[in-house]
């Protein structure tokens, strides 16, 4: 995967601006599958949730196709663990978080801190934080709140934002990155 180009910038070189905490060159994207291209013709997922004890690693595409029984473990997976509930989730949030792992080039699982959210949930947060949105993205399944113990907030966010894939939020407070799908914009410190 090393040597891969993406509008002559190579993957190594973007992991190096990364490593100097500034990404001043980093390439816009449409979406975050540009990142996936030439990744072997395979998207793959890897995560835990320290909730649920669950661990999941995941090809989910393979040469263009999304594995139908493959998102059916993601959705299980990224369900509302306080309520059991199960919802499709986003096939681009899922590409986004592949896409920011493959850039990040690590071994180790996101510890998923929170994919969809029920009505129920999402009320319930919003109760004990102003920092949970009303109409939150977690409602429809198209965000995801993540964690990796080897890199920092900035790092993983850094990587997130350079896929141009969606909203990037940084909570370096409570240690995680959220992503999402819809409109690009980033907030947080």
């Amino acid at each position: 995967m090393t040597g891969t180009r993406q509008s002559g910038m190579t993957r190594r070189a973007l992991l190096g601006a990364f490593a100097a905490t500034t990404v001043t060159a980093a390439p816009t994207f449409a979406n975050a599958a540009g990142f996936l291209r030439g990744a072997g013709d395979i998207r793959r997922i890897r995560m835990y949730s320290g909730r649920t004890g669950e661990r999941l690693d995941m090809i989910y595409w393979i040469e263009g196709q999304y594995i139908k029984d493959a998102f059916k473990e993601i959705n299980h997976f990224m369900r509302d663990w306080r309520t059991d509930e199960v919802i499709n989730m986003d096939l681009r949030t899922v590409d986004i978080m592949a896409a920011s792992h493959n850039l990040l080039d690590v071994n180790e699982p996101y510890m998923l801190l929170s994919g969809y959210r029920s009505p129920k949930t999402n009320a319930m947060l919003r109760s004990r934080s102003s920092g949970v949105a009303k109409n939150s993205l977690h409602l429809k399944g198209q965000a995801a709140d993540l964690r990796l113990a080897s890199r920092s907030v900035t790092q993983v966010a850094k990587a997130a934002m350079a896929c141009g894939g969606g909203g990037v939020g940084r909570y370096s407070g409570s240690n995680f990155t959220h992503m999402d799908c819809g409109n690009v914009r980033a907030w947080g410190r």
